[in-house]
């Protein structure tokens, strides 16, 4: 069932990754309304907690994340990621404004409701409880993503007023994640959300949410402990597991991301829409031009080269890959994932083949630059003008397996018994049959950690999370510093071992470690200080 939670109109549909004017300094809302709102209107904290909601995240921004890495590149160049990049970003950068600013606004709209929800009339304990549990959760994951990007960034549990706005500094990183953190525990501890939940309230957060809320930021800071122990707990107790689509297992990776199939068993976490009443058109953005699109937003050559083939091996060790047929014996991922000029899109009543003329590389305005497009998160059930209203996935079960398998890789401790818990169920979802790509092969150490990162890369790729897994990692500057590619062309200049070079990127381990304080905000608050470099 399609999830319906209520827009609240205070919440001026505030979507995080599109450009927004709402900051730190955002004015109280209408006044005059809410000295009696949160008295006299018995659904006030329904209301509010619904407007908390609809700031989680936005598809934009979840398409976009992955152009800041190097799986994608995107060709727009104002109020976008394209200059995060390469590297050419600025303290005035819109998008990085803009991240900024929908999170606060995001994160004012929770601390309304935790301030005023005490003054909600007739409000069932249990449910104010379970609202606080949700706003909560929500909240954290706004700090989570300031602090992951800014470091330092000011943090506040009030809705504070503009003079207060233009005053308060940054609170120490370190805090920010304390604080977090302990929000989440409360939540978690207390059993203040429910395991699950039915008919309309389908697609609000669980208990099981926040504690992979709670895995996700614990990844981030390599507490790996943290991370095994709330990812097992979540494997063992939560109910989850793949999707698989019965009535093609075979495409159960394709299906996973269609509307038809929302709210399976392996969405922990979704960002609801709903079709016509509350909709988005970002698929446009990476559709070829044959179905409408305008891709600026397209595959690099980087990540078509990660998917391993059939055998288990990587293209660099498989006698199988064949450099002029590159979607050949591969992960059956990539060709779910991308598809190339000989590819083809599900359709309502079947396939649809893409078409030279209209969309091979560089043929026109809105094809193709690399010579890939994206396919993940196509809703071919679109309405006109391809507007969609299917919920892009925050967080599912084949993120926790990834985290249990890296998290224990990590601490020396990997065996054939997490492997076949973790990586092979992934892979034979996946459709892969052979042995070779099944069955552990005793790697160790640095080899495994790096295959689990590979495998993480190809499964949640186009999810939004390839760039805080290089940060993480600490590994921006090896792959986010010199040419990224396209496709193999048949000319001379250009190109890298006859790859399309499609931008020289720059990525300074001094400095882009860290998004810079928006400048914007630093003229209004003199106590904001700027992050080393910037």
């Amino acid at each position: 069932m399609k999830t319906i939670i209520k827009t609240f109109i205070l919440s001026l549909a505030i979507l995080p990754g599109a450009v927004s004017c709402i900051s730190l300094d955002t004015p109280p809302y209408d006044r005059e309304t809410d000295l009696t709102f949160w008295d006299e209107d018995p659904d006030a904290a329904f209301d509010a907690v619904n407007s908390c909601y609809n700031t989680i995240i936005s598809m934009q921004e979840l398409l976009y994340g992955d152009s800041y890495s190097d799986n994608a590149y995107i060709g727009l160049q104002v109020g976008n990621p394209n200059s995060i990049g390469n590297g050419s970003y600025s303290t005035s950068d819109d998008y990085v404004e803009a991240v900024w600013d929908s999170r606060y606004a995001g994160i004012r709209l929770c601390n309304e409701l935790l301030t005023n929800i005490d003054r909600v009339p007739g409000l069932d304990p249990a449910l104010k409880n379970r609202y606080i549990g949700e706003v909560k959760v929500i909240r954290a994951f706004h700090y989570y993503e300031l602090y992951t990007r800014f470091g330092d960034v000011p943090y506040t549990e009030d809705a504070i007023s503009i003079p207060e706005s233009q005053t308060i500094a940054r609170t120490p990183r370190a805090t920010v994640l304390a604080n977090v953190l302990r929000d989440l525990d409360e939540v978690i501890n207390n059993d203040w959300l429910p395991a699950s939940y039915d008919g309309a309230d389908k697609g609000r957060i669980t208990k099981w949410a926040a504690m992979a809320v709670k895995a996700r930021v614990c990844l981030f800071e390599g507490d790996w402990d943290q991370v095994i122990n709330l990812t097992s707990t979540i494997m063992t107790e939560g109910g989850f597991d793949l999707f698989r689509y019965t009535a093609n297992p075979s495409n159960s990776y394709t299906a996973l991301f269609e509307i038809a199939n929302e709210g399976n068993i392996e969405i922990i976490l979704d960002r609801q829409y709903m079709p016509v009443s509350f909709e988005h058109r970002d698929q446009y953005n990476f559709l070829p031009p044959s179905f409408g699109g305008y891709a600026l937003l397209v595959p690099l050559q980087e990540l078509v080269d990660s998917y391993i083939m059939l055998d288990g091996k990587t293209i660099g060790e498989s006698d199988d890959y064949d450099e002029d047929n590159p979607f050949e014996n591969r992960d059956p991922r990539l060709a779910a994932t991308i598809a190339d000029i000989n590819g083809s899109y599900k359709t309502a009543t079947g396939t649809q083949s893409l078409v030279a003329a209209s969309d091979a590389i560089d043929v026109q305005a809105g094809a193709t630059v690399t010579g890939y497009y994206f396919k993940k998160y196509w809703d071919y059930t679109y309405r006109a003008e391809l507007y969609s209203g299917l919920n892009p996935i925050v967080i599912r079960y084949a993120d926790i397996l990834l985290m249990n398998a890296e998290a224990h890789a990590e601490l020396n401790d990997f065996n054939a018994t997490i492997w076949n818990a973790t990586i092979r169920p992934i892979r034979e979802r996946a459709g892969f049959t052979d042995a070779g790509a099944l069955d552990y092969q005793g790697e160790t150490g640095d080899e495994l950690i790096e295959l689990i990162r590979n495998e993480r890369r190809c499964e949640l790729a186009f999810e939004g999370l390839r760039f805080k897994d290089i940060i993480r990692w600490g590994i921006a500057e090896d792959v986010m510093d010199g040419w990224c590619h396209g496709m193999k062309t048949d000319a001379a200049i250009g190109t890298d071992n006859g790859y399309k070079r499609i931008e020289q990127r720059t990525f300074d381990p001094a400095k882009h470690y860290l998004w810079p304080i928006p400048q914007a905000d630093r003229d209004l608050n003199g106590n904001l200080t700027q992050n080393p470099g910037w």
